[in-house]
């Protein structure tokens, strides 16, 4: 650690005297597409990486569909795959600290997003169980909506009608509420030594103050899951390292975090 780094931690500023959110910038309607043309900048400036970790995601995703039609047929794998959006961000971590590592000049590393990843194990413990309790209750739910709309072995129009509509909404206001509290809270852990609380309440105040413009990044990410469900999971070797590094630009360009000291670098801290 150099001297200046060294003075650095001296001044870094007492919890206390931290607020309990970041400020936000308000943004233009438009400003996810520019997100997501900066995540496919990124993506060509190290494909290898990119597509690295997103062959090994679609990997998993074949065995855990295999597994899960084994275990339980077409429902637990439909019940998984309209889960994946409230544990995706958990798995984008890296692709923020890849996208980290393009921007400070480096060459993208998996070895150092590894060793990224046990930096914040404790904090990305905790907003993993987070999710997973979302996701518990959202199977739950699902399952009371199952009940109380039974379809026989030939039901009417009307009855799967209903029944996904209510399934629909019941997803929708699940789903809205992990992306609220995951859309920026990962990258603020990634980029600043902030605890979990902190940034799932920046994540969510950033959200509410930009409806339109987080709308229209949410409607992005479903339809590039779409897009992956359409292509047998093949379009997550592109299309989530391309979100993922569009999140972290779109944390960059909304969360003013200046106040928490950043994250050395491995490389400084050795």
């Amino acid at each position: 650690m150099t001297r200046k780094e060294i003075n650095d931690e001296r001044l870094k500023p007492e919890p206390e005297e931290l607020p309990l959110v970041a400020p936000c910038r308000r943004l233009d309607l438009k400003a996810p597409l520019n997100w997501l043309r900066l995540g496919w900048q990124d993506f060509w400036r190290a494909p290898g990486t990119g597509l690295w970790y997103g062959g090994t995601l679609v990997l998993i995703s074949y065995v855990v569909t295999y597994l899960s039609w084994k275990l339980g047929g077409y429902r637990l794998v439909l019940s998984l795959m309209s889960g994946f959006i409230f544990l995706a961000p958990v798995l984008a971590m890296g692709l923020y600290s890849i996208s980290y590592q393009i921007q400070e000049g480096r060459q993208p590393d998996i070895g150092y997003c590894i060793r990224e990843g046990r930096r914040h194990l404790g904090n990305g413990m905790v907003y993993s169980m987070i999710l997973l309790v979302i996701f518990l209750l959202w199977e739950h739910a699902a399952s009371t909506v199952h009940a109380y709309f039974p379809l026989g072995a030939d039901p009417r129009l009307t009855d799967v009608a209903i029944l996904l509509g209510v399934g629909l909404i019941v997803w929708t206001i699940f789903a809205a509420l992990a992306f609220a509290l995951s859309a920026f809270s990962l990258p603020m852990i990634e980029d600043r030594q902030v605890d979990a609380v902190t940034a799932v309440l920046t994540s969510v105040n950033a959200v509410l103050r930009n409806k339109g413009p987080m709308a229209l990044w949410a409607a992005i990410i479903v339809a590039s899951f779409a897009v992956s469900v359409a292509t047998a999971f093949l379009g997550l070797a592109i299309l989530m390292p391309v979100i993922g590094y569009g999140a972290w630009h779109g944390y960059r360009q909304t969360i003013e975090a200046d106040a928490w000291p950043k994250n050395l670098p491995f490389a400084a801290v050795e």
